[in-house]
């Protein structure tokens, strides 16, 4: 005889056995027991002070969710499919160590209301998780581009050599990348630490429930305002995904330019082994795996956010069932983002740049081509004839196999008159970062002051 459910009071028949499999939750939502142990515990207190619950009957509820979540945490609590989700397994365990108490818990609740609270709380434990390991990839990058504020490479746009900048300048760009992410999930926790408990099933209660005092008790900054939206949003959800597509595609960006630049054509980086993999085929191989698993994966989280768009662009209100498939999309992207975050963290720790190599490739490609036509503008020439004159100067080089930095100054003049020995300092590789001293710009006091700035910021978030 099937185990009757605990809302099938108007049933006369079991669930057919296909369904139950079907429509149970609990082999993945299990993960959010310390939330709803959590959530109930807060809600037994409140119940107490509302005078539902004796003193001694909360604390009696509270110590026998403390026992349920030891059995979990040392896996000896049996879960069982037929409760169907976290939250009925939780509870009909609850009553088995302290009776029929346990069944005075849901009062002045519902599913909809309880299990919005325990994904939020979840949600807002993962996101305060990859703040940390933002904090942490930024720290590093910080420490890398101190190491190579003079070290040169090609600055590129449209995936060829434009302009020489320090590695630092680049390195410091995805600092820059990585702090908006923080700063998207703080705002994101906004929304997410809102207190949905007391919207019961979609209408709210007949009982004087206080989601203002469960709010205090479990670290909740807002209450709901509306108990329809408090049980059907899941825009927290969207939100937080979203944030996780979007600090996945940064790291992505990161991975592909790492493994171009480990590529021996580039030769820019040395890549770490811990964070790398052989051939079984060719024994000269060092394949940047880890760059390749990350990019890939990236897709991965930005499906689980298309997942998540489809699954609620057509719900009415209030809650339905499909919103059940809204924990496993997130569950997955947080399993990537975090671990992605401290992977990219530990391979840059690592890494090894070749300032020589990079340096070789600064020397190819005219790099210096618009120091020579900011120079001619400077004279007083107009920037669109500079242009062309630079331009006559570069296919004269090309064609000779030289660089405009080893023209001689005759050969330099035929193109203007205007073009004396001082060109010289102009062309200089390093000159041409220095003199970048416009604001956020490639040149040591701007790279110093990004620094000094992203310094500051990290303090202040620890």
């Amino acid at each position: 005889m099937a185990e009757k459910k605990m809302w099938g009071g108007r049933f006369a028949e079991s669930t057919a056995a296909c369904m139950e499999a079907y429509s149970e939750s609990v082999s993945f939502d299990w993960q959010l027991y310390a939330e709803d142990i959590r959530g109930s515990q807060a809600h037994a207190r409140v119940l107490a002070q509302q005078g539902f619950l004796t003193g001694d009957e909360a604390v009696r509820i509270c110590e026998g969710l403390d026992m349920a979540k030891a059995e979990i945490e040392s896996g000896d609590f049996v879960w069982k499919t037929e409760m169907e989700d976290v939250h009925m397994n939780i509870e009909s365990r609850l009553t088995e160590i302290i009776g029929p108490l346990g069944g005075k818990l849901h009062t002045a609740r519902s599913r909809n209301d309880q299990v919005a609270l325990d994904f939020r709380l979840h949600v807002a434990d993962r996101l305060a998780l990859w703040q940390e390991r933002l904090v942490a990839l930024v720290e590093v990058y910080v420490a890398r581009a101190e190491e190579h504020r003079e070290t040169l490479l090609p600055g590129c746009t449209h995936f060829q050599p434009a302009q020489p900048v320090s590695l630092a300048h680049h390195l410091l760009a995805y600092c820059q990348m990585f702090k908006r992410d923080h700063e998207r999930v703080t705002d994101c926790l906004k929304r997410v630490r809102v207190m949905p408990l007391g919207a019961a099933a979609l209408a709210g209660t007949t009982h004087p429930v206080n989601p203002r005092a469960v709010a205090d008790d479990l670290g909740v900054d807002e209450i709901f305002v509306n108990s329809m939206d408090a049980v059907s949003d899941r825009d927290f959800v969207l939100e937080a995904v979203f944030d996780g597509s979007l600090i996945m595609t940064h790291l992505s960006r990161m991975c592909e330019e790492i493994i171009i630049w480990a590529n021996p054509n580039f030769g820019y980086v040395r890549l770490p082994d811990q964070y790398a993999t052989g051939s079984s085929i060719m024994p000269q191989k060092k394949n940047p795996d880890a760059c390749e698993l990350m990019r890939g994966k990236t897709g991965r989280v930005v499906g689980s956010l298309m997942g998540l768009l489809v699954l609620l662009k057509g719900l009415p209100m209030t809650y339905n069932r499909d919103l059940q498939e809204d924990k496993e999309p997130f569950f997955d992207a947080d399993k990537t983002v975090s671990a992605s975050l401290g992977i990219m963290a530990g391979m840059l720790k690592q890494i090894e740049f070749v300032p020589g190599k990079m340096a070789e490739t600064v020397k190819r490609g005219f790099l210096n081509a618009t120091e020579l036509a900011d120079y001619l503008a400077a004279k007083g020439i107009p920037f669109r004839e500079a242009h062309h004159i630079t331009g006559a100067a570069v296919a004269f080089a090309e064609a000779n196999g030289v660089g405009l930095e080893d023209m001689s100054l005759e050969d330099l003049q035929q193109f203007s008159d205007q073009i004396n020995d001082d060109v010289f300092d102009v062309l200089d590789y390093k000159a041409a970062v220095d003199r970048r001293t416009s604001p956020g710009g490639t040149g040591p006091e701007s790279v110093v002051f990004q620094i000094d700035g992203l310094k500051s910021w990290l303090t202040s978030r620890k």
